[in-house]
């Protein structure tokens, strides 16, 4: 906005898609017209009542575009200055036309110097400036037309008509398409800036928010100083959850935020095999520069006496990132099953070795999710859903798929594409 205010070019950046390709047509447009004027000259030269200035004139014409055809390339050579002196040129030459051409050739609509080529001249303002700037060069060349012919006849109308409509639609598209670009600019800054946050915020949920809550629950259990620790971790998650949630609403207390999402557990446990014992949520691995990962390899330590872990006889391989990521959401999932499911409900995880993805389904059999409880979950600013499982695979390039039916349990499909694979539902599952 400030670069506009103050007459400055925009960044190249947003032109490259738009406004390149229209240069060089242009440049194009130019040679080729001067081409066919110089041709036309060449056969009207003997009906020419001074040939010899209608030849000074093409040679100049020839001087000037062979010195700055280049300026048409890109923006940044097309100044102002530069359209000025080309319009002159086009609208000289119309001008000269009446001084070197006989009366009853300009009256019998023979064309005038420049011909068509003037149409070159109107375009550049108009792809330069917008259709205002080629509004101002169309009437130039309108009036030098009127006053060429000294008449208002039907052709001289029709060819001012045609070069002023295509002067000002080719600006007005020109202006639109430079809008929607910045546009386009600025949702790609806010898609970056909102994956950035999300990805910041599944860190946070996976570690402090965690051992908040785990406080919270703790020191009301224990009681007397504790359960005033406890209540002001309680507060702080709250807070803190609604901070990662983007500004939603804040909940009304505590008990508000008790939702399905990944529950709080000590970061430091591991798997013991028996059911009902927290699993350690895995850390976001930062992108490898190379490498794959057996999947099987990272899921397996969830297998215990309440988690029974499914797997094909061949590895599956993952890059290693993408494979952290998958398990993160795994771990994330099966806390759920611990905390909402109850300590006596079993969890079944399966992989599946697709031939454009990975497919890793954990199922419980839990109570179910009440209808609306993950839409209620997200709202609230409980974001282990939202950004523990549904953001990683999301990131991923993949998707993450909730079935549950009340009292039969809950099923949880992961799909990691190998590479990159064709966006949308896999099995006819609603997407979270």
């Amino acid at each position: 906005m400030a670069a506009r205010r103050h007459g400055k070019r925009p960044p190249k950046a947003l032109r490259m898609s738009v406004e390149l390709p229209l240069w060089r047509a242009i440049t194009g447009y130019r040679i080729l017209t001067l081409v066919y004027t110089l041709c036309q000259v060449a056969f009207s030269y003997r009906h020419y009542e001074h040939p010899l200035g209608a030849v000074a004139y093409m040679g100049a014409l020839t001087v000037w575009m062979a010195l700055t055809w280049r300026r048409t390339t890109s923006p940044e050579r097309c100044t102002r200055q530069f359209l000025i002196v080309d319009l002159g040129f086009a609208v000289g030459g119309i001008l000269l036309t009446s001084l070197v051409d006989t009366h009853a050739r300009i009256m019998g609509g023979a064309p005038t110097l420049p011909s068509i080529w003037t149409a070159g001249a109107v375009l550049g303002f108009a792809i330069k400036g917008g259709w205002r700037w080629a509004a101002v060069a169309s009437s130039a060349v309108a009036v030098a037309n009127l006053v060429e012919r000294e008449q208002l006849a039907r052709d001289t109308l029709r060819n001012v008509v045609l070069v002023w409509v295509a002067g000002v639609a080719i600006g007005y598209v020109v202006e639109v398409a430079r809008a929607s670009e910045r546009t386009l600019a600025r949702a790609l800054q806010i898609e970056a800036a909102t994956r950035e946050r999300e990805r910041l915020a599944r860190d946070i949920h996976d570690s402090v928010l965690q051992v908040l809550a785990m406080v919270q629950r703790r020191g009301t259990a224990i009681g007397g100083e504790a359960a005033e620790l406890g209540r002001m971790a309680g507060e702080q998650e709250v807070a803190l959850r609604t901070l990662v949630a983007g500004g939603l609403v804040r909940p009304a207390g505590a008990a508000a935020v008790a939702s399905y999402a990944p529950a709080p557990a000590p970061l430091a446990a591991a798997h013991d095999g028996t059911a009902g014992t927290a699993v350690a949520p895995a850390r976001s691995a930062p992108p490898s520069a190379g490498g794959s990962c057996d999947v099987r390899a990272v899921l397996a330590p969830f297998a215990g006496a309440g988690v029974t872990f499914s797997e094909p006889g061949a590895p599956v391989e993952l890059p290693a990132a993408a494979a952290a990521e998958l398990a993160a959401a795994v771990s994330a999932a099966l806390d759920n099953v611990r905390v909402h499911a109850g300590d006596g409900a079993h969890a079944w995880i399966l992989v599946e070795d697709e031939p454009h993805a990975v497919i890793v389904t954990v199922r419980d059999d839990g109570p179910g999710i009440p209808e609306g409880r993950l839409a209620d979950a997200e709202r609230e600013g409980r974001l282990g859903v939202a950004l523990s499982i549904r953001g990683r695979l999301r990131d991923l390039g993949g998707s993450a798929a909730w079935v549950s039916v009340p009292g039969q349990g809950t099923e949880v499909e992961l799909t990691v594409p190998k590479g990159t694979a064709p966006e949308g539902g896999r099995r006819g599952k609603s997407r979270a």
